[in-house]
């Protein structure tokens, strides 16, 4: 049973930083993509970023683009999501995916982590 494991959201100010973590167990592919998705309070969906195991290429949001960087550690099955420059319009519950591509059907979700931004 694939499990993830979020941590490393909260409150920050505007122009702030964050990290999420994203620790993956249970799975045995050789090929996954994992990252995150995002729910805004005004209940949108919107995928933000993803990584691939096999190459290690990445895909961002538009609005995100140069703000926030995603990484993998391939010996610990964790993802790594770094968010700087931070601006209210991120605030939503984040949620790290896993799957064979960076789309939300089939996938595996983690718990979600809230992240607002505010002064």
């Amino acid at each position: 049973q694939v499990q993830l494991v979020e941590s490393g959201g909260g409150l920050v100010h505007p122009g702030g930083s964050l990290r999420l973590s994203c620790a993956a167990s249970g799975f045995s592919y050789d090929y996954y993509v994992i990252g995150w998705f995002r729910q805004t309070p005004e209940n949108e969906r919107e995928r933000v970023s993803c990584i691939s195991s096999g190459d290690d290429s990445t895909l961002y949001a538009d609005s995100v683009k140069g703000r926030f960087t995603i990484s993998r550690d391939s010996a610990t099955h964790t993802a790594y999501l770094q968010m700087n420059n931070l601006k209210a319009e991120d605030t939503a519950v984040y949620y790290c995916m896993m799957n064979v591509d960076c789309q939300t059907y089939g996938a595996y979700w983690g718990q979600g982590s809230q992240v607002t931004v505010s002064s």
